[in-house]
């Protein structure tokens, strides 16, 4: 059986070092993405790639960190650095991805970010996507969440119409009921124990915001 090889892309957006997303980090290889590395320092890690045009890196992110290897494209590229990051990691063998610093910054980019997820998780590739304090993974088949505090507020937002959706182990469970595309219904829940979603039909993005485990 094949290794999981787990890699991190470091984005721009929003990160907290919480103790999950640390423990999430552990025994990962770590690509910045442009501005991306800003997070390295902030999370204890040390990039193996710096990709990106560096239009948004500081002069100061460039000469702390000259000794990683660069990859770099002109500004007038067909991808953004977020995107070819995670086609290096590809590349290179990631079997598993965690999109760090996918939330905050501007729209279309955040967009994007959830682009990728959709389009990875066509592709039967892990991935999810955090900010340390928001936390992202796409339903489109059964998932089952373990290590969720008591208390944390999630979320299920359709992507599609979702047909047969079924909640437990929140305070207001489903069972077997469709959610049209648009639908509110699923939004702001709170997790009362072991998470377990099942789904007939459809594409949804599961958001919780984890609270740190006692």
């Amino acid at each position: 059986m094949t290794a999981m090889t787990k890699f991190v892309i470091l984005l721009g957006g929003d990160v907290t070092p919480t103790q999950r997303l640390r423990h999430q980090l552990a025994n990962a290889a770590v690509i910045a993405a442009d501005s991306g590395i800003g997070h390295a320092a902030l999370l204890g890690v040390t990039p193996l790639l710096w990709v990106g045009d560096f239009d948004s890196s500081t002069a100061e992110q460039k000469k702390t960190y000259a000794h990683v290897p660069r990859q770099t494209y002109n500004a007038e590229k067909d991808a953004t650095d977020g995107e070819l990051a995670i086609s290096e990691a590809l590349r290179r063998g990631a079997s598993e991805l965690v999109l760090v610093g996918g939330f905050g910054g501007q729209f279309d980019h955040t967009m994007a970010h959830v682009s990728f997820l959709l389009s990875l998780t066509r592709r039967d590739i892990p991935v999810f996507m955090t900010s340390g304090h928001e936390e992202a993974h796409v339903l489109n088949h059964d998932l089952e969440f373990t290590d969720i505090a008591i208390g944390t507020r999630i979320s299920v937002v359709p992507v599609t119409d979702l047909k047969a959706l079924t909640l437990a182990g929140v305070k207001w469970p489903l069972n077997r009921r469709d959610v049209p595309l648009g639908s509110a219904l699923t939004l702001s829940n709170v997790v009362t124990g072991p998470v377990d979603i099942e789904l007939k039909f459809g594409t949804a993005l599961v958001v919780f915001y984890p609270r740190e485990l006692d």
